[in-house]
């Protein structure tokens, strides 16, 4: 999970999870109060400031008004729109990403978004549910890794949440190699439901996602001046990256659909065949079923009602009727 500065779980009275200084020497945890006293001194000292924030606590949204921050960031916070996009305010960054929850379990609703503010100086993000990609971003600079700049730590956020995403692309297909194997046994069993969750899953990450490659390649195009050229084909090969682990998406989710397809048709033909063989022993009673009706009739006139072998002959009958309906079932079986 998720931890602040200070190395506990959860988050401080002003909603900080997690607050780094990356100087020349590498990160220093701080705490959100030296965070702005920083930033209030602008080029006394080198490097960058990122603060991690939890938006649950109602103190935080309070808190991030102190900071400089545009005020488009914080009107982002309550959009409705969650879809991925990076643009460019002013000279900050502003970033719309999804990501799956810390304990994600292959559930459409365990996808959260994720809000970030960057420009030369500081790296603000913020959630409102602990994520899987950001509690490895925190791990990593936790352990000694080295980001030169902020765009650098977006890199390696992007970079991450690629291999996240890469992850569960692996897990779904794994999961779809053992339904198809159980479709080609004939051991289907109730894996159609587990299909259909899967899907849903992947259809949310392909619309949530998808127009993030496209939002950094405008980007890319037309950078900020404060953005080094090294960090720009450091995005560029994340977004491309990133755009690949998407095509691998789309093709699972064709494939899926495929098989769904499969599914229902293999299950159509096991429902034609149980309705044929319902068919067909409604066919062979139909005699029993008329000729016990008609001499259950307690009225006058039943033949052979006095005859010395009339059973044998009703028997008889009965059985020449049912082997004709018996031929006829298995022609059109045949057929």
């Amino acid at each position: 999970m998720e931890r602040n500065a200070l190395g506990s779980y959860g988050a401080d009275s002003s909603g900080l999870v997690c607050g780094f200084w990356f100087g020349p020497e590498g990160a220093k945890a701080i705490s959100a109060e030296e965070a702005r006293d920083w930033l209030a001194q602008p080029g006394a000292h080198p490097g960058f400031v990122w603060l991690h924030f939890n938006l649950a606590m109602a103190t935080t949204e309070r808190w991030l008004a102190t900071l400089p921050l545009p005020e488009s960031f914080m009107h982002t916070l309550h959009t409705s729109s969650r879809s991925s996009r990076v643009e460019l305010e002013g000279e900050a960054l502003q970033a719309v990403l999804n990501d799956v929850q810390f304990d994600f379990s292959f559930d459409a609703a365990e996808i959260s978004t994720l809000w970030l503010c960057l420009d030369c100086r500081m790296v603000i993000s913020a959630r409102s549910r602990p994520l899987r990609t950001i509690d490895r971003l925190r791990e990593s600079v936790r352990t000694g890794a080295l980001m030169r700049s902020p765009v650098a730590l977006l890199v390696r956020l992007l970079s991450l949440q690629a291999g996240v995403l890469e992850q569960i692309v692996r897990d779904s297909a794994e999961e779809v190699d053992r339904i198809e194997d159980r479709l080609l046994a004939d051991r289907l069993e109730r894996r159609r439901v587990n299909l259909g969750s899967l899907r849903r899953v992947l259809v949310r990450l392909q619309r949530l996602l998808a127009p993030e490659p496209a939002a950094l390649f405008r980007l890319l195009n037309r950078p900020p001046e404060w953005i080094a050229q090294e960090d720009i084909d450091d995005l560029r090969e994340s977004t491309e990256e990133f755009s690949a682990v998407l095509s691998d998406l789309t093709a699972l989710h064709e494939r899926i659909k495929l098989l769904q397809e499969e599914i229902a048709a293999h299950m159509n033909e096991q429902d034609n065949r149980s309705l044929f063989m319902l068919t067909i022993v409604t066919v062979l009673a139909l005699p029993f079923n008329i000729v016990a009706g008609l001499l259950g009739m307690n009225v006058g006139g039943i033949p052979l009602a006095q005859h010395a072998h009339g059973f044998w002959i009703i028997v008889t009958v009965v059985a020449g009727l049912t082997s004709a309906a018996g031929w006829w079932a298995w022609r059109k079986w045949r057929g």
